[in-house]
């Protein structure tokens, strides 16, 4: 990896500020580019003993074995939630991005086809929900956990994911190094931009980061902030009307079947992409095509930074 850049605590990237970044130039010449990404997970009833999972997910019940209701709520998403949210992406024509776990990608072979079906690109999302990778783990299980997960959704899909999206998002110093080596393109755990930069080099490889951009992700905003969905709704709305008029950034919007996909939420995100996509300039596309714009507009030869 190369040394630390001034000012920074790590070597993974340059600093670049605002306004030293790139002015992307999306397909058509839109002001931005629009993606939506669906989590599908499996949560386990009683993980194994020293695996890391989010704290702020477990529920007061966590202490009695088995949680039936948390996991069940969870589980919610895989049943019901995804079909909503589906319906409504349908309606406004979105092709979405799906992090696939690969447990999810076993227990689930009968989403996973209507996700293709819908030509829905795949991004290797760890095994579990609730393992995550961590500073814990050694060199030797943190690459086959990463192994693992580019394997089992190259098994479902037919394709090797050229993305990948963390377990919560989660990685250790070397994650970065062990994905470029593992063969992937870009990463959405990243949430410093709103615009594409990139990672590295490694061993002359570098990573393309796709910022996830938390601050409208419906876990984040109403089920761990406690926001609520008319609000969450104007988060997304101010935020890309925002971005739409600076020009040249990315959109993600981060949905989870089980949070989104509720009964009392899911019109707020019809609301939300309604006040969101009704202008003009807008890309809507998926990660591995955003990536596929992004990466050549970038400097060449491909520096930390990317700016």
């Amino acid at each position: 990896m190369a040394d630390r850049a001034p000012g920074m605590d790590h070597a993974h990237y340059g600093f670049r500020p605002l306004p030293d970044a790139p002015r992307f130039v999306w397909p058509g010449g839109a002001r931005i580019a629009f993606t939506v990404t669906l989590m599908l997970d499996v949560w386990e009833v009683n993980p194994p003993e020293g695996a890391s999972r989010d704290p702020r997910m477990v529920s007061p019940l966590g202490a009695f074995f088995p949680d039936w209701l948390t996991w069940s709520q969870r589980e919610y998403g895989a049943r019901v939630g995804i079909f909503r949210i589906l319906e409504v992406l349908d309606s406004f024509g979105i092709t979405p991005s799906v992090a696939l776990g690969a447990a999810a990608a076993a227990r689930y072979p009968e989403l996973v086809d209507e996700l293709l079906r819908r030509r829905s690109c795949f991004v290797a999302h760890g095994t579990f929900a609730t393992r995550r990778i961590s500073s814990r783990m050694d060199a030797v299980e943190e690459q086959a956990l990463i192994a693992e997960s580019r394997d089992a959704v190259a098994v479902a899909t037919g394709l090797a994911p050229a993305g990948w999206c963390g377990q919560d998002f989660n990685e250790s110093t070397r994650t970065p190094a062990f994905l470029a080596a593992a063969g992937f393109d870009y990463t959405t755990d990243w949430a410093n931009d709103d615009r594409p930069y990139l990672l590295g080099p490694y061993d002359g490889r570098t990573l393309l980061a796709l910022p996830p951009q938390p601050e409208w992700n419906d876990l984040e905003c109403m089920w761990l902030r406690r926001v609520t969905p008319p609000v969450w709704a104007d988060c997304i709305a101010d935020a890309f009307e925002f971005l739409h008029a600076e020009g040249g950034a990315a959109f993600n919007l981060t949905l989870h079947p089980f949070v989104a996909g509720q009964a009392h939420r899911i019109r707020w995100l019809r609301e939300a992409l309604a006040r969101s996509l009704g202008r003009s300039g807008i890309w809507r596309t998926t990660t591995d095509e955003l990536a596929g714009a992004a990466r050549p507009q970038l400097n060449s030869p491909l520096v930390p930074g990317g700016s």
